[in-house]
Order: structure tokens, then sequence, then C-alpha cells
């Protein structure tokens, strides 16, 4: 015989699933009456966008599991990102708002690479950081209101930090560790066959071949460079060119131009394309730090047809990522200072995973 609290409590879950089911299905109603609406509203403003997709994600796990475990994960997330978005601003760096993905997690886009390791560590700790301060509140909340929603977003969010600060990269411990040491990759390794395991996650298990991939190519087989191609075009005046005496090229005219590169305070690598006979001087910015192997004229157009005014002049970059030693020179005290850091962070969110286990023990009890 079952007793009234066994009951109500499986009449309560059950309560629950329909209410999950009932929240994701309204989601989805709604989309689908209103679809040109809501795509309407991501162009509204910076906002919209990161708002929906974070709604979206929310209901989409609502589907699956109980309305307060979406809810609570969703928040855990939604903070853990807003760390990021924190320490990209912090170090001056342009950042995207938050961005979900249903069954795969959240993420910021940098606008302009970090110009050092100790930068990208900078950003990859403040995630984990922010996201541990706001499951100790929502613990804190838990142990004073005894409200299980709480207790259960907080050991959602210290499993999900945890977990984020294992040394494989894109997680944030992989990206931290490059100011401590790269070594630590190796760790990583071997942790994440664990974590996949205890897990069964594809996702992780994708994460991590990925992962092992790159150390491989990049360690072990070194495989060559990719050469990445940067398009550009510029316009000359067919008027001025015709009144300095310029030979004017035809259409199928092919030919290296002479450039020059630095790096300008902020760090961003620009390109200056040179054509001297048609006094072309164009400034290019690189999307990150390269080797440049050649820049060259591609097509020649004019327009219009009939009576040309402007001649186009279309090009390519071709550069290639490189391995800058500068970046990893991380001074002896800042690799002691993210050691620490991530070392003890880890060994807190261990902590607070047991602290709130215990307490739900105790209160079950």
């Amino acid at each position: 015989m079952e007793t009234s609290k066994e009951q109500d409590r499986k009449q309560a879950g059950k309560t629950g699933k329909k209410r999950s089911w009932l929240v994701a299905g309204s989601v989805i109603l709604y989309l689908a009456a209103f679809g040109k609406n809501v795509l309407g509203l991501l162009k509204l403003s910076k906002i919209s966008g990161p708002l929906i997709s974070m709604l979206l994600t929310a209901g989409a796990y609502a589907m699956v599991y109980p309305l307060e475990f979406s809810v609570g994960l969703v928040a855990m997330i939604l903070i853990h990102e807003l760390g990021h978005l924190w320490a990209a601003k912090r170090k001056g760096l342009p950042v995207s708002a938050p961005f979900f993905i249903p069954f795969v997690g959240a993420f910021i886009a940098l606008k302009r690479s970090p110009r050092d390791a100790v930068t990208e560590a900078y950003i990859a700790l403040g995630g984990p950081l922010l996201g541990t301060l706001g499951a100790v509140f929502a613990f804190a909340l838990g142990i004073w209101t005894r409200e299980p929603a709480f207790l259960v977003a907080a050991y959602l969010g210290f499993f999900l930090n945890l977990i984020n600060l294992l040394p494989i990269h894109p997680l944030d411990g992989g990206r931290i560790v490059t100011a401590v040491t790269r070594w630590l990759w190796l760790v990583g390794l071997v942790a994440g066959l664990a974590v996949i395991i205890y897990l069964r996650s594809l996702l992780f298990l994708i994460i991590w071949l990925m992962f092992a991939w790159h150390l491989g190519s990049r360690y072990v087989w070194k495989k060559q460079p990719k050469v990445y191609v940067l398009p550009f075009t510029t316009e000359r005046s067919v008027r001025e060119l015709a009144e300095s005496g310029a030979m004017l090229p035809g259409a199928e005219h092919r030919r290296e131009l002479r450039f020059d590169t630095f790096s300008d305070l902020d760090g961003q690598q620009k390109v200056v394309v040179y054509w001297d006979a048609l006094g072309v001087e164009k400034t290019l910015v690189m999307p990150q730090q390269s080797l440049i192997d050649r820049v060259y004229v591609t097509r020649i157009e004019y327009a219009p047809r009939e009576a040309p005014e402007r001649m186009i002049i279309s090009g390519q970059v071709h550069y290639r990522e490189h391995e800058n030693d500068r970046y990893y020179a991380v001074p002896a005290a800042a690799r002691w200072k993210f050691g620490i850091a991530y070392g003890g962070l880890a060994a807190l969110l261990i902590g607070m995973m047991i602290a709130v286990q215990r307490f739900v023990n105790g209160f079950a009890v």
C-alpha cells in the first residue's frame, strides 16, 4: 500500500510534467501562429534575438524535463554567459549578447580576438566565476525558503560550471589553462573520457573528439596550416586616371600587388594594399593575426559599361594562421594567479555540490 505522501508526490510529478508540456506546447503553437512576427522582433533590437532564443530553449527543455529544472538550467546558463560578457567588456573587447541553442547551451561571440593568453583566460574565467556566485545565491535562497526549485538551480549551476572547467577547448577550462600551462590539455584528454563515460553525452563526445583532433594536428602530425582568402574591392575614377595618363587595364588583367602589414595599438592586424600605377592605397583589417602570402587582382570592371566612370578593382588576400609564441608568453606571477583561481574555483564547486546534496538529504529526512 502506498502512503498518502507517496501518492501526493506522484500526483505532483504528473502535474509538473503536464505543466511542462503545456508551457512547451504553448511556445510551439505561438511560434506556428506568429512566426513572422517573432522573426520581425529579431530585427528590432539587439536584445530580442537573445531573449527569444532563451525562451525557446527553456520551452525545449520543458518538453523533456520538469519546468523548474528547465527554468533553473536556463537561468544558470544565462548568468554564466553574462560573466563572459562582463569580463570581455572589462578588457575592452566588443562582444555580442548571449545566444541560446536548445540542448547545446549558449555562447557569446567575440567580435575581436584576444591579443594574448592572459586576456583569453580572463574572459574564460569570468563565466564560471559569475556562474558560481549565481549558484551560491540560488543555494542561499533554497536554504532560506526551503523551495526545491532553488536547490535544483543551485546544483545545476555548480555542476555546469565545474564541467566547464575541464581543460578542454573550447570549454572555459581549456582557455583558462592557456595562461597556466598547456600541459593541462593532456589532463583534459584523460578526464574528458571519464566524463563522457559518466554523462553518456553525445555532445560532450563530439567536443572531446574535436579537441583531440586539434591537439593531434597541432603537436603530433602537424598538418600544413590552412590558407584563407580575404576578398576586397576598391574603386578609382576613370576620368582622373585618364587625366593622369595612367594605362587602364582590361577586364582580364591579373597581377600581384605590393602590401605592408602592421598591428595597431589594439593589437588588430591591418594590411595596406598598393597599386602604384593607379594610385591605389587601401587598408584592410585582418580577421586574425596571420601570415600574409600574397595579394593580387582577380577582376577589373568598368561601370557603367556604356560610358565608364568608375573602375572597380576586385582582389584577394591569401593568408595563413600561425601560432604566435608571444601569445602564450605569460608572466610567472600571472600563471600563479590563474592557477590558484582555477584550482580554487574547481575545489569550491565540488564542495558546494556536496553541501547541496547534504542539505537536500537532511531536508528530506
